[in-house]
């Protein structure tokens, strides 16, 4: 095995075993914080496509983003004691024989695919690309979708302030 190979099956075992926890922990801060490893585990599986561009987005926006969110609404809502939450296993079965077909289909299909193994490296960064696109080709696009979020942004704040008052 290469390389490539050990560290792929570690991002991959670490995305799945963290991807389980956060399906099977009755406590949703240990799910929030295995999530950050999933989210992290697939990042780096990114990286080793050459996918640099799609890994940091996910990084800043899921781990920066979205987790921080979910993390805060944890700790700023763990207080109310009056909501009654109920984790019952009544579908275990179905759930099972459904995991179990899509497990073998994914394994078959892994099995039998005849697979294209290139000898060539991996590919540039697509980064340099994405953001000579955007300064050349997209740029009226560009530059119309930051003057929208500006106008968002500033709507926003506006109707907040407003509700202040």
């Amino acid at each position: 095995m290469e390389f490539y190979d050990i560290i792929f099956y570690l991002f991959a075992l670490i995305t799945i075993g963290s991807a389980f926890v956060v399906v099977t922990s009755r406590n949703i801060v240990y799910a929030a914080f295995s999530l950050l490893f999933t989210f992290f585990g697939v990042a780096g599986i990114y990286v080793l496509l050459g996918a640099d561009f799609l890994a940091i987005v996910q990084i800043m926006v899921y781990v920066g983003g979205i987790l921080i969110l979910l993390l805060f609404g944890v700790m700023l809502t763990n207080k109310i004691t009056s909501v009654e939450i109920r984790t019952g296993t009544v579908h275990l079965l179905p759930a099972a024989i459904g995991i179990g077909i899509l497990f073998g289909a994914i394994i078959s299909v892994m099995l039998w695919t005849n697979w294209n193994i290139s000898p060539e490296p991996i590919p540039p960064s697509t980064t340099a690309n994405i953001g000579r696109e955007l300064i050349t080709n997209y740029v009226l696009i560009f530059e119309l979708l930051g003057m929208l979020l500006l106008i968002a942004l500033i709507g926003a704040a506006s109707i907040a302030r407003r509700d202040k008052e």
